[in-house]
């Protein structure tokens, strides 16, 4: 019972790797929907891992440095290998002009950027109540979603222009996500530290405004949900400690 108890959590943790893993697979097979599938349990078990080791109170250091691994797979490689895709279409051209590298590459940042953010988050110590940068998750979520509602997904390299300003939309997305990823800002984690409404404000705003984002946007509304709670995380830098 107590090998069970010990590595509940830690089954959780690679089912999320395990995953992430089919998810990367189905993706490079253009099977999008199954990838998304994949996200979403990864996101569940990612969840479950740590809420069933603090239940279970068999929180370990093999455990955090197993969830870290698998979050790079499932948070880190897979996002990178959306952008990938986002940009392959476009060849080795970059606003008209030629490249000597395919520029699908530079979405490969998002995985770096990622596992320098999982590699900060694993040493800082002050990060219990906010995160700060965006979370690998979240980055998951936005880029995953942006893939899959922008009207391009089954465009081929053959019926791209040379002059295409998607592609440098897309450059500034990855710029702009690696940033986040690492950047100083405080972002809002769903723990709270009391009851008390006036402590949570910042949160109770985050889950009105996503469930309105949602509901009048439906799937299509995901991406900008997280953008929504990256916005709301700024205006309320103040309040999170």
């Amino acid at each position: 019972m107590n090998f069970i108890k010990n590595n509940l959590a830690n089954a959780f943790t690679l089912g999320n790797l395990f995953s992430g893993c089919i998810g990367a697979i189905q993706l490079l097979n253009g099977d999008y929907t199954t990838t998304a599938y994949c996200i979403i349990i990864s996101l569940i078990l990612d969840f479950f891992d740590g809420f069933v080791a603090r239940a279970l109170k068999s929180n370990s250091n093999l455990g955090v440095q197993l969830d870290s691994l698998a979050d790079m797979v499932s948070f880190g490689f897979l996002p990178g290998l959306v952008m990938y895709k986002m940009l392959e279409p476009y060849g080795n051209f970059l606003y008209g002009i030629e490249i000597p590298f395919d520029i699908k590459y530079i979405g490969l940042l998002i995985t770096l950027f990622s596992c320098l953010r999982l590699a900060i988050f694993n040493l800082d110590e002050e990060q219990k109540y906010y995160f700060k940068g965006l979370n690998t998750p979240s980055n998951t979520i936005l880029i995953f979603g942006l893939f899959w509602i922008q009207p391009n997904i089954q465009l081929s390299s053959d019926v791209v222009t040379h002059v295409n300003l998607s592609s440098v939309f897309w450059i500034l997305v990855t710029i702009a996500s690696s940033w986040l990823l690492i950047s100083p800002i405080k972002m809002i984690a769903m723990k709270f530290k009391s009851k008390k409404i006036q402590d949570n404000y910042p949160k109770i705003v985050l889950l009105v405004g996503s469930i309105i984002i949602l509901a009048v946007l439906g799937i299509t509304g995901i991406p900008w949900v997280i953008i929504y709670y990256i916005l709301v995380s700024i205006i309320f830098q103040k309040q999170l400690t």
